[in-house]
């Protein structure tokens, strides 16, 4: 099924950017309720921001390489990929305190996006930088920060995400425009993968995902300048227009998980009228049509 653009509300209400624009790989959100703070990187920009929704004020870290994710971890702090290598982060003090490096000898690939599950468990997946090779994967990290090869070939993994009952995972192969949808055992194991659903071209790549608390899943696409809900059964619901075309992630956040941000980018080439290219928009409440978040996983190890 490829994803086709429906009709929008009509009159609808722009969207609301929360940052200057210019961000080159702005990505990952990350909704944070244990500080009512919202966390994202910049990969290319070798930086973490975060917005704060208690008082809307910001704040930034520079990073020594290419940040690739950031998730919350259970006893404080975070856990963060950079390049190839997964590490431990404290803001307050600024600490990094590396773990372990994944695919070390694959210097054409790095880390993509993560998610967590509700075992505790990390899902992350590697891309071939260059984006001609299948020569990247999808990893489970688990608890006692082991690390399993769960599926592969791919050129880029992009955004797990989670079905409310633990059962089903959704994962993108960004660099063939398929949405791809796993069985996912208590263990951690996974089964009968099968095609979620197929971008076509004019519809841009499938890039980072959220599952909402209808068991919606929300879909990033990447040069299409929109994100897209569709239902479980894999029917295209409705799309919301993003005023910038690199659409990369998004997510659902604040304390009733109400409120939906988008994260752009303004990588190279960017078209001279993409002028909000690289911006963090927040999307007005009337065009997520009810829909609402579901709670952040942490890390449990």
């Amino acid at each position: 099924m490829t994803a086709l653009a429906l009709p929008t509300l009509d009159n609808a209400p722009a969207l609301i950017p929360r940052s200057p624009p210019g961000a080159i790989l702005a990505d990952e959100p990350l909704w944070s309720a244990r500080d009512n703070t919202l966390y994202w990187v910049d990969i290319r920009g070798k930086t973490l921001h975060a917005l704060s929704l208690t008082d809307a004020s910001t704040k930034s870290w520079t990073m020594p390489g290419l940040m690739d994710w950031v998730v919350l971890r259970e006893k404080g702090g975070f856990l963060v990929a950079i390049l190839r290598t997964v590490y431990t982060l404290t803001l307050n003090p600024f600490l990094l305190t590396p773990l372990f490096t994944i695919e070390a000898d694959k210097t054409e690939n790095r880390l993509n996006d993560a998610k967590v599950d509700a075992k505790g468990r990390i899902w992350t997946g590697t891309m071939h930088m260059p984006f001609k090779k299948r020569d990247a994967a999808l990893y489970r990290i688990d608890t006692d920060l082991s690390v399993r090869l769960m599926d592969a070939p791919y050129i880029c993994t992009n955004g797990p995400a989670f079905s409310h009952d633990g059962r089903h995972m959704y994962h993108n192969e960004t660099g063939e425009r398929i949405i791809y949808v796993f069985d996912l055992a208590t263990d951690g194991s996974l089964s009968g993968k099968r095609i979620f659903t197929r971008f076509s071209e004019d519809a841009g790549l499938p890039d980072g995902m959220r599952v909402d608390a209808d068991n919606g899943l929300w879909v990033a696409h990447y040069g299409g300048g929109r994100v897209s809900r569709y239902t479980p059964d894999g029917q295209l619901d409705f799309d919301i227009r993003v005023p910038a075309k690199q659409v990369t992630s998004l997510t659902f956040a604040g304390p009733n998980l109400d409120r939906m941000f988008i994260t752009t980018a303004a990588q190279p080439p960017v078209a001279a009228d993409d002028r909000l290219a690289g911006t963090l928009f927040e999307v007005p409440v009337a065009l997520l049509r009810g829909h609402r978040g579901a709670p952040t996983n942490a890390f449990a190890g």
